[in-house]
C-alpha cells in the first residue's frame, strides 16, 4: 500500500502551551441527560467522538453517548429517549455512514450544531472493508445504505485509528465548539492543542515503532485497520466475508496458511468486542498466534487501557510482537 506522509493538522504543530491530558476533566457518560445541565451538552455517537467532546470541552462540557461500553456500534438501533436527548442538546458529535440509525436520527433533529467527523477529513475507499459483523448479505445491505454516490465499495468509516486523521478530526471538533459556545473558546483551543500534541506523540511512536519490521502483513477478524495500514507501510488482510461467529471455509484457511507463509505472519488478531472464535480456528489451523487488536469502538474491562491513547500503544505493542519489530 501506498504510504500517506500528511503533515499532522496545525494545532499539533502551532502549539505553544501543552496542558497534560490528566488535567483535563473528563465527562462521564453517566453524567445527567442532554439538555438538562448548565453546562454545553453534547451527545456523543460512540466512544472515539465521546473521547474528543471530552478531551477538547473539559469542565465545560457535559457529554452523553448512544453507544454504552461494551454494545458494537455499527447495529446500534437507538431508543425514543435517546432520539428526545438529542434535541435536547446544545451539539450532537458523529461519524457519518458508521452507524444508521444515529445518521437517520440527526437529519431528523433540530439540534442547532451538528458536527459530523467524517466530514472534517478525507474518508477512502479501502476495498475490502467490513463494516458490518453479520455475514455477507448484511454487511452488502449495509454498504449499500451507506454509499449514497453508488459504487463497488463504500468508503471506510474508521478514521479514529489513523492518529493523524484523528488530529484532523479533532481540530474541526474545537472549531465547532469555540463558535457554539464561544464564551469558553480559548479554553476549547487550549485542549485541542494538548489533545494534537498527544496525538502527534503516539504518531510519532507508531512511526517509529513499526519502521522496520519482519513483515509488514497482519491477519484481523475484521477489516478496521486500513487507515492504521496505509499510515504506516502496513498491509492489513482480513478474514473477509464470514460472519466472527463462524468457522472459515476450507479453501480460506488453505489461503491465508499460503499467505502467512509467503509474507511470515505470526499471528491471528481478534477484537474485544466480538467473538474470537474466527481467529482461533485460523490459528490453530495454520500454526499461529493469536492476539488482541482493539478498533476503538468502545471501551469496556476488557480493554487494554483506560481510554484511547492507552489503548492505541497497547495496539502498537501488539503490532510490533507480530511483526517482528527491531
Amino acid at each position: 500500500m501506498n504510504v500517506r506522509r500528511r503533515r499532522i493538522s496545525g494545532i499539533a504543530v502551532t502549539a505553544a502551551t501543552a496542558l497534560g491530558l490528566g488535567t483535563l476533566s473528563a465527562c462521564s457518560s453517566d453524567s445527567s441527560a442532554a439538555g438538562n445541565t448548565d453546562k454545553f451538552d453534547v451527545v456523543a455517537s460512540f466512544y472515539p467522538m465521546e473521547y474528543l467532546a471530552e478531551q477538547i470541552g473539559g469542565d465545560h462540557v457535559n457529554v452523553t453517548t448512544l453507544t454504552e461500553p461494551g454494545q458494537e456500534p455499527h447495529d446500534l438501533e437507538l431508543s425514543a429517549k435517546q432520539t428526545a436527548q438529542m434535541g435536547e442538546a446544545d451539539a450532537v458529535l458523529y461519524l457519518k455512514s458508521l452507524q444508521p440509525a444515529v445518521d437517520e436520527a440527526i437529519a431528523q433533529s433540530d439540534v442547532k450544531t451538528k458536527i459530523d467527523a467524517a466530514a472534517l477529513t478525507k474518508l477512502e475507499d479501502h476495498g475490502d472493508v467490513e463494516h458490518d459483523h453479520g455475514g455477507e448479505e448484511h454487511a452488502d445491505e449495509h454498504a449499500e445504505e451507506e454509499h449514497s454516490e453508488g459504487g463497488e465499495h463504500a468508503l471506510d468509516p474508521h478514521v479514529w485509528l489513523d492518529p493523524v486523521k484523528y488530529a484532523e478530526i479533532a481540530e474541526g471538533v474545537a472549531e465547532s465548539f469555540e463558535k457554539a459556545d464561544p464564551d469558553h473558546a480559548d479554553d476549547y483551543r487550549r485542549n485541542a492543542e494538548a489533545l494534537a500534541k498527544k496525538l502527534g506523540g503516539l504518531d510519532t511512536a507508531f512511526k517509529n515503532g513499526l519502521a522496520k519490521t519482519d513483515t509488514k502483513v497482519f491477519f484481523t477478524n475484521h477489516a478496521a485497520f486500513g487507515y492504521l495500514a496505509e499510515r504506516y507501510g502496513l498491509t492489513q488482510e482480513a478474514i473477509n466475508g464470514l460472519d466472527p461467529e463462524s468457522e472459515p471455509s476450507p479453501a480460506r484457511i488453505k489461503e491465508l496458511q499460503e499467505e502467512a507463509k509467503a509474507d511470515g505472519v505470526t499471528t491471528v488478531f481478534y477484537e474485544t468486542l466480538v467473538s474470537d472464535k474466527t481467529a482461533k480456528t485460523l490459528a490453530k489451523d495454520a500454526g499461529l498466534k493469536t492476539d488482541v487488536l482493539d478498533p476503538l469502538e468502545g471501551i469496556t474491562d476488557k480493554s487494554k487501557g483506560e481510554d484511547y491513547v492507552g489503548v492505541m500503544e497497547a495496539n502498537l505493542k501488539a503490532l510490533e510482537t507480530a511483526l517482528g519489530a527491531k
